[in-house]
């Protein structure tokens, strides 16, 4: 099995937790406002800010949410600023976390996901402890049985993308970075709906766990996506096979 997979099957598993549609959203409405005061109110001319609204579009967030997120980073309905940190750690069978923050609150934020991570038998690291271990990747996920995969793979390495795979009933299309909002872009003007859709830190390799440590794992990664101030969760688990959290 490749890592992307591997990926794959992270992503179904955390997907209890992403369900929450309204969390969803609050996480949503903050990651547009911070690009929109970090780049301005034009997706045109802002790709943070493109990408952001692409995830909220894939997303079905509805179209007054996102300019209202929009106007609240420009300024033009107060100004709740938000700041971005990056909290790294252990959990079970040491695996490695990444933790992306973004809080209107250091002090509370900061508190909150130690006190996460040694209830649920984890522990935080020093910044750059785990970092190293993940490479910045655009992921765009297909239902290998909803799409035609020639077609996708076609458009999307005329697109830019970086890599195509097949695996476990999933396809898996991977993008630099910077490529992301023209790749998804690309495969939205030809009809491909996606399962999901994001800028994400993509583990180099990954730790097996057996059903007992998955479990812990699991546990630890809700109660981090249950927070407030958490935006989004990455680690190099591996759940074992018919692992459901």
């Amino acid at each position: 099995m490749s890592g992307h997979s591997k990926w794959a099957t992270i992503k179904h598993a955390k997907g209890a937790a992403d369900a929450k549609r309204g969390q969803l959203f609050t996480k949503f409405i903050k990651e547009i406002s911070i690009a929109a005061r970090m780049g301005g109110g034009d997706p045109n001319s802002n790709p943070r800010l493109r990408t952001a609204i692409l995830k909220a579009r894939a997303s079905n967030m509805p179209k007054d949410n996102i300019e209202r997120a929009i106007k609240k980073g420009t300024g033009e309905l107060g100004n709740t600023v938000f700041e971005e940190k990056v909290y790294e750690g252990y959990g079970p069978a040491g695996v490695a976390i990444l933790v992306e923050v973004l809080t209107d609150n250091n002090n509370r934020a900061a508190a909150n996901v130690r006190n996460i991570f040694s209830k649920t038998g984890g522990n935080l690291g020093a910044t750059g402890s785990v970092s190293y271990m993940f490479a910045r990747k655009g992921v765009i996920e297909y239902d290998a049985e909803a799409v035609n995969e020639d077609e996708i793979m076609d458009a999307g390495l005329e697109a830019g993308a970086e890599d195509i795979v097949n695996e476990d009933g999933v396809i898996t299309v991977t993008t630099d970075p910077n490529d992301f909002a023209t790749v998804l872009e690309a495969l939205q003007s030809k009809g491909y709906e996606s399962v999901s859709a994001e800028v994400s830190m993509v583990p180099d390799t990954y730790q097996a766990l057996d059903n007992e440590q998955a479990t812990k794992l699991q546990k630890l990664i809700d109660r981090l996506e249950e927070d407030d101030d958490v935006q989004n969760v990455y680690h190099n688990g591996e759940f074992p096979e018919g692992f459901e959290g």
